[in-house]
């Protein structure tokens, strides 16, 4: 019964994940759709493409906030950590494989970013400085992504130890995070890859 129970948790959240601000805020701020231009990644940065920082600010306060809210609700109502964890990680699940937008979602940073935060606040915190620092050398959102997620699994270890549950969930995460930008890679490799706040060539 238990069981049952988690999976519906994290089913739950799932759906949560699913949610896509980045297309909500479209509609909201009456801008085109965020699959249809730039990068076609419904994320706060391809938003930004847009010119509308207000529907970008939106979009990425409302990605983060999904991955808090889950983990925040699991805590409340009494799960388990390794429950909180899988919720976690199925909300930014949600999120990169969004059942409403037929499974192709968003890269999931800032879904990530919420959920780690939330979870394991040592890590997270590392994690986002790591973050802040790349964007704020290179202006590639890309890189910085990158950076992040190979960097969570090892600030994970630091603050938690290997036998941590917090350490898998940042690895999960963290992986995730580099598989998804792999043709962000490429171009950073190639040297065409787009800075933040530009369109991509």
């Amino acid at each position: 019964m238990n069981i049952f129970i988690d999976f519906l948790a994290c089913l739950a959240a799932y759906f949560l994940g699913s949610v896509s601000f980045a297309v909500l805020g479209a509609r909201f701020f009456r801008l085109a759709d965020p699959r249809t231009y730039g990068s076609g990644n419904p994320g706060a940065t391809n938003v930004l493409r847009s010119g509308n920082k207000k529907a970008a600010l939106f979009t990425l306060a409302g990605d983060v906030l999904k991955g808090v809210f889950a983990v925040l609700l699991a805590r409340a109502l009494g799960f388990s950590d390794v429950t909180v964890g899988l919720v976690g990680l199925a909300a930014f699940i949600g999120h990169v494989y969004p059942v409403f937008l037929k499974f192709k979602g968003g890269k999931g940073v800032a879904t990530a970013g919420g959920v780690l935060l939330t979870l394991a606040p040592f890590a997270g915190l590392a994690a986002l400085m790591t973050w802040l620092l790349t964007v704020l050398v290179s202006r590639y959102s890309s890189l910085a992504a990158v950076a992040a997620g190979f960097s969570a699994p090892l600030w994970g270890l630091l603050f938690y130890g290997p036998q941590s549950g917090n350490t898998g969930i940042a690895l999960l995460l963290g992986a995730t995070l580099i598989a998804r930008h792999r043709n962000n890679i490429r171009r950073l490799l190639a040297g065409t890859e787009s800075r933040i706040g530009r369109k991509p060539k």
